[in-house]
């Protein structure tokens, strides 16, 4: 087996990349890079691979990532001119999934207890375990059901109950149990579910926990004294 690094200091070109804090993919350019060639096997037959390791700032709000891209001599197809392409995969650290920013400190706002859970299905959700991560969302409302009281045998008649006591309003019971049953089928039936599905999921949670919790907080805060 063969390695060669070669450390490439002059910045790269910009590429579009999954903000760790922005809403997206935004303009990232590498500062720094090394690439890292390798060849294994022998005369008659090789495997050969291509990887750059970058660190990434974000042109807007210039957060900075870790990034792997590459490529290697047995991931291959042919396009429409029977010409071989070598398609690149892509790494990012800290992993996260496009498009969910997450609640950021106002994470802290929330019960211990529901922080926890809500920062383990945010971990299993970035690291693309779509049974645990959903597994992680059922979790969470239990954990927010628990917290506050809520009646009933199962979590079905708890987030009804939450109705009863004016924490949800009965639009918002009926996309919950909407999250319930992605949860159980996970659980249940290992079903993995999609990539955006469990986004969305994630997103209206995080509604629920600024309007339960967070928003409150805030609001108590900014007007203290006030009549």
């Amino acid at each position: 087996m063969s390695t060669k690094h070669e450390v490439i200091t002059e910045p790269g070109a910009e590429v579009d990349v999954a903000c760790a804090k922005c809403s997206g993919k935004t303009a990232h350019v590498p500062l720094v890079q090394v690439h890292v060639q390798g060849s294994e096997g022998d005369s008659n037959y090789s495997v050969d691979w291509s990887d750059y390791h970058q660190i990434v700032k974000c042109l807007g709000c210039r957060a900075l990532s870790y990034r792997i891209v590459g490529s290697n001599s047995e991931e291959y197809y042919h396009d429409e001119n029977d010409v071989c392409v070598y398609p690149e995969s892509e790494k990012l650290y800290p992993p996260r999934v496009e498009g969910v920013k997450g609640l950021g400190d106002e994470k802290f706002y929330l019960p211990p207890k529901v922080k926890q859970i809500y920062e383990e299905t945010q971990i299993a959700l970035s690291v693309q375990a779509p049974v645990l991560a959903a597994i992680g969302l059922r979790a969470l409302l239990e954990t927010v059901c628990k917290e506050k009281e809520a009646e009933g045998g199962d979590l079905f008649k708890k987030i009804d109950s939450l109705v009863d006591k004016r924490i949800l309003t009965p639009a918002g019971a009926k996309i919950l149990h909407k999250i319930r049953t992605l949860g159980n089928a996970a659980a249940h039936e290992v079903k993995p579910h999609t990539e955006g599905q469990l986004a969305l999921a994630m997103d209206i949670v995080e509604h629920l926990l600024k309007d339960v919790y967070i928003l409150p907080k805030q609001a108590e805060a900014e007007f203290e004294g006030d009549a």
